[in-house]
């Protein structure tokens, strides 16, 4: 098994956005389908790339039109993370031709948002890739669709950070500022997790050097993240970190930095950008 399909969400999860999101497009049907296209009609439709892309969304296109038409055929000719250029056939469908003609948007919408995803993730993880930070994403995503937004940042070559606030704690400056000190924080998150018997990572925002010699004086957490750093302060909070923490480097990063700061030698790298910075690919679904 690939690692894009050890990667990819559960069947259930998809299967809940892609129901809701018929609901929210067809509820008790497509009219304009059903108006002018005999039941018995069939037909063919090819995936046209018409801009340079990192695909996304292959995948998630066939799980669409099966979940809505069972007998549809779906016949890739390219897969999740292949380098697109224009002109290009990602895939082929055959059967109802009102199936095909109501499942059309939300595939196109689906893999439009997750290769403009993935295309910019390819940018910046092709950028960093001579140093050992990793690209991560954030939770600045589209409500409702975040697995999917997530699932682009893997093919794109980046690494999640966590999914929601539910699997790792992340200590960031309101937290520290409401909670009063930076050492009282971590002490708090760790008779939490204690009183609540849960093992869960610990990251802790340092916005200056004098705090990030604040946590590593408290309890030890696994990640330290550097916010809006400059590369110099960077680079010394890297030394003074030294392997007793995952240092990640955030705040601001873009194209034309990241390579600086990927230098300095921390181990992550989160971009909110490669989420919720992008313009969707130019794609079309057309009958052949």
């Amino acid at each position: 098994m690939s690692k894009l399909a050890m990667n990819r969400p559960k069947l259930e999860e998809l299967h809940k956005i892609i129901d809701n999101a018929f609901e929210e497009d067809i509820r008790e049907g497509d009219h304009s389908a059903l108006a002018c296209i005999p039941e018995d009609a069939t037909g063919r439709a090819k995936l046209l790339v018409k801009e340079p892309c990192t695909l996304a969304g292959i995948d998630l296109a066939e799980i669409i039109c099966k979940r809505y038409d069972a007998s549809l055929v779906f016949k890739k000719q390219m897969e999740d993370g292949d380098l697109a250029k224009v002109g290009d056939i990602a895939f082929t469908i055959e059967g109802s031709s009102r199936s095909l003609l109501s499942t059309e948007r939300l595939m196109l919408n689906c893999m439009q948002r997750m290769s403009a995803i993935s295309s910019e993730t390819k940018k910046y993880t092709e950028l960093v890739k001579q140093h050992k930070a990793k690209i991560l994403d954030t939770r600045k995503t589209t409500p409702g669709i975040r697995i999917l937004e997530k699932w682009a940042v893997l093919i794109g070559g980046g690494h999640n950070h966590r999914m929601g606030l539910y699997d790792m704690i992340m200590l960031k400056d309101n937290h520290i500022d409401f909670c009063g000190s930076i050492e009282r924080a971590i002490e708090k998150t760790y008779q939490y997790l204690e009183e609540n018997q849960l093992i869960i990572p610990i990251e802790v925002e340092a916005r200056n050097l004098r705090e990030v010699e604040e946590i590593l004086a408290a309890k030890p957490v696994q990640r330290i993240m550097l916010d809006n750093f400059n590369y110099e302060d960077t680079k010394k909070a890297v030394a003074l970190i030294d392997g007793r923490a995952e240092t990640e480097s955030s705040g601001g990063i873009n194209l034309n930095t990241v390579a600086q700061y990927a230098a300095c030698g921390v181990d992550f790298i989160s971009v909110g950008a490669i989420t919720h910075g992008v313009k969707n690919v130019d794609l079309s679904l057309k009958a052949w």
